[in-house]
């Protein structure tokens, strides 16, 4: 038996699928819950095989929820299920550890396969879905993380990559070393790395020294 538990805020949508699984001999619906708040204590509680997830709930949305059942329980299997399918729901979502993606327009019998699939080891992502997706990581692969960067940025880290101090940069841009560091910071954050060494790997690797 696959154990589900169902998180939706639409009443007739948790009735409708746990009518449907209940008639299904290979599924068994192990708890319900109307926002993602009570889903994560339900799903912490009871885990289940497979978590049922809509996104956008009062309370905590999907995502979020989808996010804390994860960092608690990594082995979680979530299914977002959802009426949404722009990149801004879908890719929040699946970073935050979701196995799955379908949307509410597919039928009874297309969820039940997702739910299988999922079970069985195998990541479902519906066409449409997946199609966002993938332009989102074309997307990414067009853009640098350094074009995230500021004027201002660029010059620190120019100033970086040629081994200045941050006391020294401050004299050079003529602003305070209180600015370098928050420059610094933002700098480190932006380019995804650790430290300022890495920062000017960063910069000559991406031959953007002048």
């Amino acid at each position: 038996m696959i154990k589900l538990l169902i998180i939706d805020d639409h009443e007739m949508v948790r009735l409708g699928l746990s009518s449907f699984f209940s008639i299904q001999e290979d599924f068994e619906v192990v708890g319900e819950a109307k926002n993602g708040k009570e889903g994560v204590e339900l799903a912490l509680e009871n885990r289940p095989d497979i978590i049922l997830m809509d996104l956008v709930m009062e309370v905590m949305d999907g995502t979020e929820a989808t996010q804390i059942i994860m960092e608690e329980w990594p082995e979680a299997k979530i299914i977002i299920l959802t009426s949404f399918i722009d990149d801004e729901k879908v890719y929040p979502a699946m970073k935050a550890g979701a196995a799955g993606y379908i949307l509410k327009t597919s039928t009874a019998s297309e969820i039940a396969q997702a739910i299988r699939e999922t079970y069985n080891g195998k990541h479902f992502i519906e066409e449409e879905v997946s199609t966002i997706m993938e332009e989102k990581r074309e997307e990414k692969k067009r853009t640098h993380l350094h074009d995230q960067l500021t004027n201002r940025e660029n010059e620190v880290v120019q100033l970086i990559a040629k081994g200045y101090t941050n006391q020294e940069i401050a004299d050079e841009l003529f602003i305070t070393l209180k600015t370098v560091k928050t420059h610094v910071s933002n700098i480190l954050s932006k380019l995804e790395v650790e430290d300022r060494t890495q920062v000017a790997i960063y910069a000559f690797r991406h031959d953007i020294v002048e």
